[in-house]
């Protein structure tokens, strides 16, 4: 670990990481937070390094100096470690990629900046961005997930907003909008488009028909609203609940995963209700 030097610094003094891909939310996890700061202060110092124009930028701990500036508190403690850029993209994304709730977006820009962090080190070359990575782990080490996973998730920054936002929101699968990051931006703005229109997303099948047809420049707007329109084998009449509908039951800045979490542990609360009352109306009977 490079030579480190433990402060108390003011919020004031301390900078978001430049690009940081991890938002940091106004959710349950964030409220959690407070309320333990708020109580127990700041048991673990933030991670920064000096900037050339003063202060000092956050590598890890933007949550924790978020509710410290939330609750007024005039000093936190931090470590400060003098990294370079590579360094300190790695050690950003390695200390953040493990919390409980990331979105797919998030992972896919973070994993993306320690790709590139690593290749400027010489640690990851064009050769290791594939199978050797499932061996040797590099971009790999410090997450749960496989080289082939990370991979994937990269592939992502390839979708324009809308369908990112899309994935953010579990409004369309991974593994769809993997193949989806292959089309042309210009045919994913056609995508976007017929998605809204028909109110459907295409299959894993169908997506990569759509990958194939756009990169040999074979498809047609007429093509995908065919495509999105048709049956899909086994298809079930699906139900959807708007999260514009939702969303004022719910604290600010709860993800969508968050609220479809909360639903169903609901439902099965009353599902069980539910069941124990028509058994008391047999016993009755």
């Amino acid at each position: 670990m490079p030579n480190s030097l433990e402060l108390n610094v003011s919020p004031a003094q301390l900078h978001t990481f430049a690009n940081h891909p991890f938002h940091v939310r106004k959710d349950m996890e964030m409220n959690e937070l407070v309320d333990s700061i708020r109580e127990s202060g700041v048991i673990v110092p933030l991670i920064v390094r000096t900037r050339p124009e003063g202060g000092y930028e956050i590598i890890s701990g933007h949550r924790r100096c978020e509710a410290c500036r939330e609750l007024g508190i005039e000093k936190v403690p931090v470590r400060v470690q003098e990294l370079t850029d590579d360094e300190a993209t790695i050690l950003m994304v390695n200390s953040n990629i493990q919390r409980e709730h990331v979105l797919p977006s998030e992972k896919a820009f973070a994993y993306k900046m320690k790709m590139d962090a690593m290749k400027h080190q010489g640690r990851a070359t064009s050769c290791q961005v594939g199978t050797k990575l499932r061996t040797d782990g590099v971009l790999a080490e410090n997450s749960s997930e496989s080289a082939r996973t990370i991979q994937r998730y990269i592939r992502l920054t390839y979708l324009i907003s809308p369908i990112l936002q899309m994935v953010d929101e579990s409004r369309m699968a991974f593994n769809p909008a993997v193949e989806i990051s292959y089309m042309t931006p210009e045919h994913q703005r056609w995508l976007q488009a017929e998605m809204e229109l028909c109110e459907a997303t295409p299959s894993l099948v169908q997506s990569r028909r759509l990958k194939e047809m756009s990169l040999s420049g074979t498809l047609t707007e007429h093509y995908l609203h065919t495509l999105l329109t048709e049956q899909k084998p086994n298809q079930r009449q699906k139900f959807f609940l708007n999260q514009s509908d939702v969303q004022r039951f719910f604290p600010p800045g709860y993800t969508p995963e968050q609220m479809q979490n909360t639903i169903f542990s609901l439902l099965k609360t009353w599902g069980h209700a539910h069941e124990h009352t028509q058994n008391q109306q047999e016993q009755e009977r």
